[in-house]
């Protein structure tokens, strides 16, 4: 077993110094800034191999950061290993799992790495002949991943969480085995699988090893991941709240707390960790997932310079980074600074990203079409329909039903308010709900904090806007079931209340509006209104 601890220098640059002067009220300094060497700490991990003894700790450090989804460093280590060991065939398995990157994305890694992964895991099998037969099994499980010619990600990884289960079946011992085993199954887990069976009967593998070994990195971070959803948060929030001290040199394991502080509405504590996580990043850019999820904090409090100030730095960096998966957080935080704030006619302006995916592009023409609706721009909020429908059709076109499922809610919703715009009341109203069903048929992806704007939450606003306050209450209780502390929606559900005369009920609401929003900018009217209303006698 290896702790690993050794002297790291940090670098922090413009646009991780803006989220962390941010988050802790400190000045902006957009300039890179040296820190004094402190311990790199990374967790324990004890892997057994048949390597030579003198590269094991290089090894169970590479596994570590391995396990916190420091692929960089991770891929670099592993090679280190192979140069001091050319034998050493779980050297080179370490390096095909870098390569496979984060596979709760469900997305499938660049040309280039598939290439390179393939070969690092041709070569751990052949080595791993001479060599256990529990590192022949490790080698065909990268193996199952990498090999065979048009095979779509999805097979891919059933092929390698089956491998897995045949390897920790044949090594109970091995609690390695079944670590990376539990982490496919989460990551396999279907999102529209709402029971959560996959995510469960892997925590159940996590947990018990978690007790024995609270130290370990990967348990506390793929507990974090199978407990990922609003039913099984509070499950989650013992290794959330462990992970960032098990692993705090590796950026993502202090973000990844995060994940459930946003589905506990715990906003404060979101901000926090994404900022631990920007200070250890060396390269700002890195930290824009960990951005996306302190604008949508910072927005729930009310804290909207803030929010505007990482918005600003992000928009400013994001053309070169629309094509990827990232695309979704840089494209996001601009749409939810907007429809966060009800600023409808500064939502229906903005930047249309360039060679983005059509499930990114469709976030931007989901905020305008509906930003134009509401602002009276009826014929700008059909051309943005038009194109959700078009991106849509695109995204069944490549058998990609998730997002396919997520445009399509906000294909319905756009066009519920394009609906309400042209006096079509029945219609509006039946579109609205129809978006929400089918928001709620899957889960969020692992990428986002939240919606961009929740469905539900949407149809709270119309049936408010048309005098069904009781109606319009019912949908923002279930909008904060799901998303809790959500500030549009506390605030939606204390006017639902007030108007539909529930003294009682508004009165809660907008209590807890206020403390939620204790902190917040004073121009917020939300918050004045909540005053108003709780100065009444």
């Amino acid at each position: 077993m290896i702790s690993c601890t050794r002297p790291i220098q940090p670098r922090l640059t413009a646009a991780v110094a803006l989220v962390v002067g941010l988050a802790t009220r400190a000045p902006v300094v957009a300039q890179q800034h040296d820190h004094p060497a402190s311990p790199e700490k990374l967790g324990q991990v004890s892997f057994p191999t048949s390597c030579t003894p003198a590269v094991v700790p290089g090894f169970e450090r590479a596994v570590a950061m391995l396990h916190s989804f420091w692929f960089s460093e991770a891929e670099s280590a592993f090679r280190e290993v192979a140069a001091r060991d050319p034998a050493c065939a779980m050297a080179r398995w370490g390096i095909a799992m870098t390569l496979l990157g984060n596979p709760m994305t469900r997305v499938a890694p660049s040309g280039d790495a598939m290439r390179a992964g393939l070969a690092a895991a041709e070569e751990a099998r052949a080595l791993a002949r001479s060599q256990s037969h529990r590192e022949q099994m490790y080698a065909d499980a990268v193996v199952a991943y990498y090999a065979g010619e048009g095979r779509e990600h999805a097979a891919r990884m059933k092929a390698h969480e089956e491998a897995l289960a045949s390897l920790s079946r044949a090594h109970p011992e091995d609690a390695e085995a079944a670590i990376f085993y539990a982490r496919a199954m989460v990551a396999n887990a279907p999102p529209a699988d709402l029971t959560f069976s996959r995510q469960l009967a892997g925590a159940e593998l996590l947990q018990p090893l978690f007790d024995r070994n609270p130290n370990h990195p990967g348990l506390a971070h793929y507990l974090i991941h199978a407990y990922d959803a609003p039913s099984l948060a509070m499950r989650g929030r013992s290794a959330a709240l462990k992970y960032a001290g098990i692993a705090p040199s590796a950026p993502h394991a202090l973000h990844m707390p995060s994940h459930i502080f946003t589905r506990l509405g715990d906003w404060e504590e979101s901000i926090e960790t994404n900022a631990r996580s920007a200070r250890a990043e060396p390269d700002s850019n890195a930290a824009v997932h960990p951005m996306d999820y302190v604008v949508y904090a910072y927005l729930q409090l009310g804290r909207d310079a803030a929010a505007g100030e990482v918005v600003r730095r992000a928009v400013q960096n994001s053309d070169r980074f629309y094509g990827g998966l990232i695309g979704y957080n840089f494209t996001a935080m601009p749409a939810r600074y907007a429809l966060e704030r009800n600023a409808w006619a500064e939502a229906a302006q903005l930047r249309l990203p360039v060679g983005a995916a059509p499930y990114v592009e469709a976030i931007t023409r989901f905020a305008r079409g509906l930003g134009a609706a509401r602002s009276g721009r009826a014929d700008a909020a059909q051309a943005e329909l038009e194109a959700l429908v078009r991106l849509e059709a695109a995204l069944r076109q490549q058998n990609d039903s998730y997002w396919a499922t997520l445009v399509g809610a906000q294909r319905l919703a756009v066009q519920s308010w394009v609906a309400r715009g042209r006096g079509e009341v029945a219609l509006a109203v039946s579109l609205a709900r129809q978006a929400a069903a089918l928001e709620e048929t899957v889960e969020k992806h692992p990428v986002t904090p939240g919606p961009i704007l929740p469905a539900r939450e949407l149809e709270g606003d119309l049936l408010l806007e048309l005098n069904r306050p009781a109606e319009a209450l019912r949908s923002y209780e279930q909008t904060l079931a799901r998303e809790p502390n959500r500030a549009r929606a506390l605030f939606g559900a204390a006017r639902a209340a007030e108007r539909a005369g529930k003294t009682a009920a508004a009165r809660a609401s907008y209590t807890e509006l206020t403390r939620l929003m204790r902190g917040a900018d004073p121009e917020r009217s939300e918050l004045k209104e909540a005053r108003r209303f709780l100065a009444k006698p």
